[in-house]
C-alpha cells in the first residue's frame, strides 16, 4: 500500500508544470480542434452551449494510450489554468509510484468492487463547480477504436446536472501504449491531435444507455476526423494505426475477444452492466 499524502493543489500545479516542460522539451505537436468547448473559452458563434467558470464540467476521454489525460489537463490548463480531477482506477492508486502522487494531486479513485463512494464523490465535485474527467472505455483501446462505453458518465453529468464534453484524442498512443513502450525516436515532435465536442446537456430523464451509444458514436466521429487532420501517414501495416484503415492493430472483434479473455483472467473491466 502506498503512502497518501493529503490533496495539495500546489503540487497538482507542480505537476502540471512538469508536463509543459516535458512537452517543450520533446517538442511535442499538439494540435487541438474544438477549443471553443472548454471552459473558460469565449463565447463562439452558432449553438454551442459555453461553459464557464465555476460551472462545473465532466469530461469524456478516449483512451488509447497512457498519456491521453495528460493531453487534456495541458489543453484546459492552456485555456483557463484550471485543475482537472481524473477519475482513476484503485490498482494505479495502489501503484508504489503513482499512487503517492494521485493522492496528492486530489484524483477521485474507483475501488476494485465498491464503486458508489467514488460516484458520490464526483457528483458532489461536478455540483461544486470543480472539472472532472473520465475514461468511459474504462481500459486502453487495443484496437484503437473507441470500445463499448460504461454509463458512468452520463449518469454522473445528469445527475449533477453538468454538461458532458467528448474529447477525442489521436496520436498521443504512438508515445506510450499497452504494448509499446516510450521511444525518444517517436516521441520526438511526435503530433497529437485532438477534437473537443459540443458540450451535451442531459435532462434527469435521459435514457442512459442511448445516450451512451451516442457517447460512444461521437467519441469515434472524433476520432475520424483527428485521423484525418493527422500530418502522419503511415504505411500498410503501422502498429498505431486501427485495422479497418490497413494498419496491424487488432480488429474489433479481435480486441473484444483478447478483452473477455483478460477480464476472465480478472486483470481488466467486466461487460458493462446495464
Amino acid at each position: 500500500m502506498p503512502w497518501r499524502p493529503p490533496s495539495n493543489d500546489r503540487f497538482y500545479r507542480l505537476v502540471v508544470r512538469a508536463g509543459l516542460f516535458l512537452r517543450w522539451a520533446l517538442q511535442l505537436d499538439i494540435r487541438a480542434a474544438g477549443m471553443e468547448h472548454l471552459p473558460g473559452a469565449p463565447p463562439a458563434a452558432g449553438p454551442s452551449r459555453r461553459v464557464a467558470p465555476g460551472d462545473g464540467a465532466l469530461f469524456a476521454v478516449t483512451h488509447f494510450g497512457y498519456l491521453d489525460f495528460a493531453v487534456l489537463e495541458l489543453l484546459l490548463w492552456r485555456r483557463s489554468r484550471a485543475q482537472l480531477r481524473f477519475l482513476v482506477h484503485q490498482g494505479a492508486a495502489d501503484h508504489w509510484l503513482a499512487g503517492p502522487a494521485i493522492s496528492a494531486s486530489g484524483q477521485v479513485v474507483v475501488g476494485y468492487t465498491d464503486r458508489s463512494d467514488a460516484y458520490d464523490t464526483a457528483v458532489a465535485k461536478l455540483r461544486a463547480g470543480e472539472y472532472l474527467a473520465v475514461f468511459p472505455e474504462a481500459g486502453v483501446s487495443r484496437s484503437f477504436t473507441v470500445r463499448e462505453c460504461r454509463s458512468g458518465a452520463v449518469r454522473m453529468a445528469a445527475e449533477a446536472g453538468v454538461p458532458l464534453i467528448p474529447v477525442s484524442v489521436w496520436g498521443a498512443h504512438r508515445i506510450l501504449t499497452r504494448g509499446h513502450g516510450f521511444s525518444l525516436r517517436r516521441s520526438w515532435r511526435a503530433p497529437v491531435q485532438v477534437q473537443v465536442g459540443q458540450p451535451i446537456m442531459f435532462g434527469q430523464d435521459v435514457e442512459v444507455d442511448a445516450a451512451t451509444d451516442k457517447l460512444r458514436s461521437t467519441l469515434q466521429a472524433g476520432i475520424d476526423r483527428c485521423i484525418a487532420a493527422f500530418p502522419l501517414r503511415p504505411g500498410p501495416g503501422a502498429w498505431w494505426m486501427p485495422a479497418h484503415l490497413g494498419g496491424s492493430a487488432p480488429t474489433d472483434a479481435e480486441r473484444q475477444l483478447l478483452d473477455a479473455a483478460d477480464a476472465a483472467a480478472g486483470r481488466r473491466r467486466a461487460p458493462r452492466r446495464k
